[in-house]
């Protein structure tokens, strides 16, 4: 296509501008980086018009601001609505960044910076294929762009203004690019994201911070009580022990599980890689059934007691913990919180207290196999790499995709370029130029082959 000349002749161009947009510091998680946030979504806005965008809009929420871009060449041809986020994770924490998050760094091919998959790289991408498309007169179909800021936090805003807005989001397929592929080696197309639960528990036990010992032996520690409830949530197959957690799980068909089967694995370069001597999971699953297409239970964070240098024998008032669950069809968010909490309730004994903070949740989503919308991505990347990808389920969420579809009947294409050691929500998240440009590259046949099947 025309287009890949346009990128190779400005492929230093959108590098620069891509850390543009990584150099702000837009932590949605945190209210000290609330003017940051406005300034990406001004940021990304002024970057749509520039690739040539005919409308753009942003548009005030109770939280961070939705950035709109809207190019109609043909109320008759289909229309493509590109999804992605322009908030991340915090940074924490900051002394195991190599280089700082917010200064974006090329080490080894890769660009090292807070944001760089997650998903400001990724939903550049789009920004500089749509210029591609404008510049080439390739554009077969009308785009539109929503790109917000709450990602990270549970999309709470996300979903009224889906629903108060169901005609300006109108469309025949929505694609996203928040998730990953094997390999540039071998290619593969994420069919599906796991639903998420998240929450905080709070223990108290006395009213305040004791002498352990005057007091140890003979008051709860909130801390010990706290580790006792969560241990007890597996049992010794690692198997979640929470009542009715697996109720509704739609179980794998021995066809499904032969082909996560083929899949390029290796184990002992996956435990390399993490400096882990043994991996760890439900027993009679594979690892890679694991972080896909099983439901999990992780404590996030732990915390309680005295944490700082040296030593204070404290028996603590408090102690707490973030776990969250990610959950495969056809488990539902409130009802895995529901269920969650009321073991969590039901383990904790009257020598202590309980309170449970939910954050959010996020239900699962797959896209069926036999769509157009998987097609036409197949076929894209099996023009650009040579070979056909392998569909594979995604381990990450993106809590909004359900609410997409019930609410705007329209499918959802995953079309991610990430790589799974690209240390999302970690210290030294990094995004390889390599597919950044592969990713800009692709797009557009997506655009091709969709518009061919829709017109068939």
């Amino acid at each position: 296509m025309k287009t890949n000349q346009f990128l190779n002749e400005h492929k230093v161009r959108f590098l620069d501008e891509l850390f543009t947009i990584l150099k702000i510091p837009s932590i949605s998680a945190q209210s000290n980086h609330k003017n940051d946030m406005l300034i990406c979504a001004k940021t990304m806005e002024q970057f749509l018009k520039e690739a040539g965008v005919k409308t753009t809009k942003i548009y005030e929420t109770a939280g961070h601001p939705i950035v709109y871009g809207e190019h109609i060449i043909n109320p008759n041809l289909p229309t493509i609505l590109v999804y992605g986020h322009y908030d991340v994770q915090p940074v924490e924490p900051l002394n195991l960044w190599l280089s700082p998050p917010f200064e974006p760094t090329i080490r080894d091919g890769k660009i090292y910076a807070r944001g760089a998959c997650d998903d400001k790289g990724q939903v550049f991408m789009h920004i500089k294929a749509f210029e591609a498309m404008i510049q080439t007169d390739c554009l077969c179909t009308n785009v539109k762009f929503i790109i917000e800021g709450e990602e990270e936090i549970g999309s709470p805003n996300l979903g009224n203004f889906i629903v108060e807005h169901k005609k300006l989001l109108s469309s025949d397929v929505i694609l996203i690019s928040d998730t990953s592929m094997l390999s540039l080696e071998n290619p593969s197309i994420d069919v599906g994201v796991r639903g998420l639960t998240y929450i905080e528990v709070e223990i108290t036990g006395p009213n305040r911070d004791l002498h352990s010992g005057v007091y140890g032996g003979a008051v709860a520690n909130p801390i010990t009580i706290l580790a006792q409830i969560i241990a007890s949530c597996h049992d010794k197959n690692n198997k979640i022990t929470i009542p009715g957690f697996y109720d509704d799980v739609l179980e794998m068909t021995a066809d499904e599980r032969a082909l996560i089967a083929q899949i390029p694995f290796n184990l002992e370069d996956y435990k390399q890689q993490l400096d882990i001597l043994e991996d760890w999971g439900e027993k009679g699953y594979s690892t890679i059934e694991r972080t896909g297409s099983r439901p999990t239970l992780e404590l996030n964070g732990i915390w309680g007691g005295y944490t700082a240098e040296g030593a204070k024998t404290v028996l603590p008032s408090k102690a707490f913990a973030k776990i969250s669950c990610r959950l495969i069809p056809h488990q539902k968010s409130y009802d895995i919180t529901t269920k969650l909490i009321n073991y969590l309730k039901s383990q904790t004994p009257p020598s202590v207290k309980i309170e449970c903070k939910v954050f959010h949740g996020g239900e699962p989503y797959i896209t069926p196999l036999d769509s157009i919308v998987y097609k036409a991505g197949e076929l894209a990347i099996e023009e650009v790499f040579g070979k056909k990808p392998i569909p594979v389920r995604g381990g990450g969420s993106i809590p909004i995709c359900a609410l997409f579809e019930k609410e705007l009947g329209t499918k959802i294409m995953f079309l991610g370029f990430g790589l799974d050691d690209d240390g999302l929500h970690s210290p030294n998240e990094k995004f390889n130029i390599d597919n950044f440009y592969k990713g800009i590259e692709t797009i557009p046949y997506f655009y091709k082959h969709f518009a061919a099947l829709k017109n068939n």
